[in-house]
């Protein structure tokens, strides 16, 4: 099955670098028009040049203003959007005594409410077309939260919430709503990690030793991620929702 997106129009936050650029690489090459949103407008200038008819969206969308501009600009440059991928997130953790209300807020801001407030102002163009997509990127710490894995496998796991509550609601009216859950999958935030802390490995030699401990024995690829993205959101996708994906190689000790 060749899965195409032709006519469709997509809004992929954190779109810029990483899993969200290679989710709109895929969607792009299957003829969707697509809106990267992020914060860095050079980040965001560079990848639109590799994706035509893209377009690049400057938004802080950890901020209710933030998601209410960029949704207006894609509709305004798209005419409409059909599949909004909520993608923008960090992977902030560590012991819960050292986290303070400013980081639970800003986590829960970025993570969880603005999929909340993307998927409100996306959603009555979705009812009213009949059609909508929304997939919530996670992580696999959504279903089993590792021990200093607060903020952000609290957040993840009330998106996992939020997708479920959505696929029950939009079912009935063409709206598929699901979550796929990232394990260990080369992208810029690995990138940052081994800079962090590099052990005197090369970047290729640092991930193969990370992905010894994945049963698959090696780290997944941004566009293995994107490939199951995109599935979902194509024809290939029409009779899933409410679903949480791990995406992961078999590392979750949950299915």
């Amino acid at each position: 099955m060749k899965l195409s997106l032709d006519g469709r129009r997509a809004l992929v936050t954190g779109g810029s670098k990483g899993l969200g650029l290679a989710m709109a690489r895929a969607f792009t090459e299957a003829g969707a028009r697509v809106a990267l949103v992020a914060r860095g407008e050079a980040a965001l200038a560079e990848a639109a040049k590799g994706l035509p008819g893209s377009v690049p969206v400057s938004a802080d969308i950890g901020t209710a203003e933030g998601c209410a501009s960029a949704f207006a600009a894609a509709e305004a440059a798209l005419g409409g959007v059909d599949i909004l991928v909520n993608n923008a997130g960090t992977s902030r953790r560590g012991p819960f005594l050292g986290i303070s209300d400013a980081d639970w807020q800003g986590d829960l801001d970025l993570k969880l409410f603005a999929a909340i407030r993307l998927a409100r102002l996306c959603w009555p163009g979705m009812q009213a077309r009949g059609f909508g997509r929304i997939i919530n990127v996670l992580n696999t710490g959504a279903k089993a939260p590792p021990a200093t894995g607060a903020p952000t496998a609290v957040s993840r796991a009330a998106g996992m919430a939020l997708t479920k509550v959505l696929a029950g609601e939009g079912a009935a009216i063409g709206i598929n709503v699901n979550a796929l859950l990232v394990g260990k999958i080369d992208s810029d935030q690995w990138v940052r990690r081994h800079a962090a802390d590099p052990k005197g490995q090369t970047y290729e030699e640092w991930m193969a030793e990370s992905g010894k401990a994945i049963p698959m024995g090696r780290m997944g690829k941004a566009e293995e991620f994107a490939a199951m993205a995109l599935a979902l959101v194509s024809q290939a996708g029409d009779y899933v929702t409410g679903t949480a994906i791990n995406v992961d190689g078999g590392l979750s000790p949950v299915v």
